[in-house]
């Protein structure tokens, strides 16, 4: 198992900044993503992990040596490409082996008795001898990882891996992926812009934008303490007011937002403005504080809950009901302590 870590990591091309002064740290064991947008810098980030691409300036280090000059064939990781990348003219077994031609399976193993433990590990056993054609997306991407996976890396690096697939099979392939590594215990940086993706399978993630590291956090903080605006509506929907503060004290503080007057949690500055968020689930028709009048503009049936879009004053309103409204218009509210005051951009 590996710490990694990135100190002052830029990187550029020509006039192009891809990523600007990144410090991060992943820890021995870890389950760590990087989610963002597109173009955000998550790919090079991890490009350079793997020694793809050599930083600009800054520099990765692994176990507190230095990765400088050490090309990817001397970094022990294995990766995983989002377009799978298999050898059509090997059968299964020989793309998960194909690794050991160059490295000794771990623990005195076999390259065969490796190969079937891998198999095994993602749930294919017994196709060994079918060719990567005959598999389905997701057989492809699993036989993926266990090539990544044979030689026993001290690093596995997964690029957007499963991008490809259907909805419910990502759903399935990324619980496969948490358990493998898990049971490895093996230091895992994840690349994904799926939010949802992001939160269920990760340790700690890191939100990337233009290049630079946004917010560094558990999936929890992330979502309920976002730094913020781009964090908070990146990762999950917000209602967002932005307002002159016109009161604030250690019990709470006011905004005011068009006219309007809404109760906030205290601010920890003396701004005279604020940034506030309210994630849909805390907006509710039975709550009588801060209450605003919206129009409803759709709603989307979900299942045990309706999602429904809407504004107030012109500014966008996500909310979460247990059923739809009645009419175009409904009123809410929402507890001063169930929002969240982000930095102001």
């Amino acid at each position: 198992m590996t710490d990694l870590r990135l100190e002052g990591v830029s990187k550029a091309y020509d006039e192009t900044d891809a990523l600007e002064e990144i410090d991060l740290t992943v820890r021995d064991g870890e389950f760590f993503t990087l989610v963002g947008p597109s173009g955000c810098g998550k790919t090079t980030t991890l490009r350079t992990i793997a020694g793809f691409e050599e930083p600009t300036e800054g520099s990765v280090s692994f176990d507190g040596r230095s990765m400088g000059g050490v090309p990817p064939e001397g970094r022990d990781v294995g990766v995983v490409f989002q377009s799978y990348a298999l050898f059509p003219h090997m059968s299964v077994a020989e793309n998960v082996g194909y690794g050991l031609r160059f490295r000794a399976p771990p623990n005195g193993q076999t390259v065969e008795d490796r190969v079937a433990e891998l198999l095994s590990l993602v749930d294919l056993e017994g196709m060994g001898n079918r060719e990567p054609e005959q598999l389905s997306g997701g057989q492809r991407q699993r036989v993926a990882l266990a090539r990544a996976l044979a030689p026993a890396p001290d690093l596995l690096l997964l690029d957007e891996p499963m991008s490809a697939l259907d909805a419910r099979l990502r759903e399935t392939l990324r619980r496969q992926i948490k358990r493998i590594q898990s049971d490895l215990e093996i230091t895992t940086v994840y690349v994904t812009h799926d939010q949802a993706e992001a939160l269920a399978v990760s340790d700690r993630l890191a939100v990337m934008r233009d290049g630079r590291v946004e917010q560094v956090g558990r999936p929890q903080e992330i979502y309920r303490e976002p730094a913020t605006r781009f964090v908070a509506e990146f990762v999950g929907d917000n209602t967002v007011l932005e307002g002159e503060v016109i009161a604030n004290d250690r019990n709470g503080a006011r905004i005011d937002v068009d006219g309007r007057a809404f109760e906030v949690p205290a601010l920890s500055d003396g701004s005279e403005y604020a940034t506030v968020c309210v994630r849909p689930g805390a907006l509710s028709r039975t709550v009588d504080r801060n209450r605003i009048q919206v129009g409803v503009e759709t709603s989307e049936f979900l299942g045990e809950t309706v999602r429904i879009h809407g504004r107030w004053n012109g500014r966008e309103v996500t909310l979460q009901l247990a059923d739809a409204p009645d009419g175009d218009e409904l009123t809410v509210g929402f507890d001063p302590a169930d929002a969240h005051v982000v930095a102001s951009e």
